[in-house]
């Protein structure tokens, strides 16, 4: 373990703090929810796609200092919050190919959303029209299934597959041939992926818009795991690999996962067609409920800082040690489970299939054992994995040596 500044050891108790990772254990608002664990055990929540650490200190700095003055009006967005978005997103990390990130980034190309959720359904009504089919990966991010069928359109999903190294890769044929059968020309696209911790690489990217342009398919892009990536696995925005890409790619952006922010609410989105720009923009405020909290506000530009950038560097070398130390495990420990290795996000993806024919068990069986002894894990069912789980890795250490631990005792005995 690295030596850090910041604090990614200490173990929050976040019960009764407005934490659903913790408060909401047998609930039924999302009925994905874990069941509380048996007498003895404490709860690991390895669920909600939040983190348990403190945030970035400039973040809580930002808010504490606009708190102290004591006035909450009404008013405009700073010039401050898009400077420090398009120096953010100008300064990620760059694998040295095409030009930098959102190079040509200006502020006319920004727009507030309260959420990816929301933002994911203006653009599914500005570019669809009922009845219509979207296209997306499985395994996929439950929210956007619900997104799509809340809008009336239709999902079509295109699995994933792992190569013979053990990365999950698209299949462009079988998308190519899903597009073709299905007459779709929308595509909801998750980069980083969750929930396998895939980052794209720069290539995989063209080749997909080739594709898509051939197609003449529009993309709805999520890039709010953008800043989560681990060593040699940069981040390269959907919008920058090709000048189709720039026209007709809708991205949404976010500080929440970055720096655990997800209650503070607030988003953006990144469009350059300035015809599809409008009519989003124009979509989300039908609502009249489509505005910025000043706090939200404040809490990013503390983020998006270089003291925030120092954060960040540690945050993802915690990250990337928590996926190492679990896939060492799994591969060791647990025969019959395929996983991985994350090379981004804090999501593990766990392949229970041969371990359930060879056990005889049934996946809810391996969940609830999980449960019963506080792994606070969840069902892939939800995600398009009918023999998987999804595990949150975003925790100290001790904890997740914990949670394995517990595995390896109580439920894969």
């Amino acid at each position: 373990m690295n030596k850090c500044k910041y604090d990614f050891t200490s173990i929050m108790d976040r019960r009764g703090r407005d934490a659903y990772a913790v408060d909401g254990l047998g609930q039924n608002r999302w009925q994905i929810e874990p069941c509380p664990p048996k007498n003895g055990f404490d709860f690991i929540p390895m669920w909600v796609a939040d983190m348990n650490f403190p945030t970035c200190p400039a973040v809580t700095d930002a808010i504490i200092e606009r708190a102290k003055h004591p006035a909450f009006g009404y008013f405009e967005i700073s010039d401050a919050y898009y400077d420090s978005i398009i120096r953010w997103r100008q300064g990620a990390p760059w694998d040295g190919e095409g030009s930098r990130p959102h190079a040509q980034l200006e502020r006319k190309q920004i727009g507030y959303e309260n959420g990816v959720h929301g933002f994911v359904t203006s653009a599914v009504r500005v570019m669809t029209q009922p009845g219509e089919k979207i296209l997306l990966h499985s395994p996929n991010y439950v929210g956007f299934r619900s997104d799509t069928w809340a809008q009336g359109r239709e999902c079509v999903f295109s699995p994933l597959k792992m190569d013979e190294e053990g990365i999950w890769r698209m299949d462009l044929a079988d998308m190519a041939r899903q597009i073709e059968e299905n007459d779709i020309h929308v595509m909801i696209f998750c980069s980083p992926q969750n929930p396998s911790g895939r980052v794209w690489e720069r290539w995989e990217l063209e080749e997909m818009m080739k594709m898509l342009e051939a197609h003449h398919v529009d993309v709805i892009c999520d890039e709010i795991w953008a800043d989560l990536t681990f060593e040699g696995h940069p981040h390269t925005p959907l919008q920058d690999v090709s000048p189709y890409a720039r026209e007709h790619v809708l991205a949404a952006y976010a500080p929440s996962k970055t720096f655990n922010i997800a209650g503070l609410i607030g988003s953006y989105h990144i469009i350059y067609n300035e015809e599809l720009r409008r009519k989003v923009t124009q979509q989300g405020s039908l609502t009249n409920y489509n505005e910025i909290n000043v706090l939200s506000m404040h809490a990013l530009i503390g983020g998006y800082s270089a003291e925030g950038r120092e954060w960040l560097q540690e945050l993802n070398r915690t990250l990337e040690e928590n996926g190492s130390f679990a896939l060492d495990f799994i591969r060791r420990e647990f025969p019959g489970i395929t996983v991985a290795r994350p090379q981004g996000t804090y999501m593990m993806w766990l392949d229970l299939s041969d371990y359930l024919a060879g056990s005889g068990r049934t996946l809810e069986e391996v969940l609830h054992a999980g449960w019963d002894v506080g792994v606070g894990w969840q069902s892939g069912v939800h995600f398009e994995g009918p023999s998987h789980i999804r595990l949150n890795l975003a925790s100290p250490l001790s904890r997740i040596q914990e949670a394995f631990r517990r595995m390896k005792e109580y439920v894969f005995t």
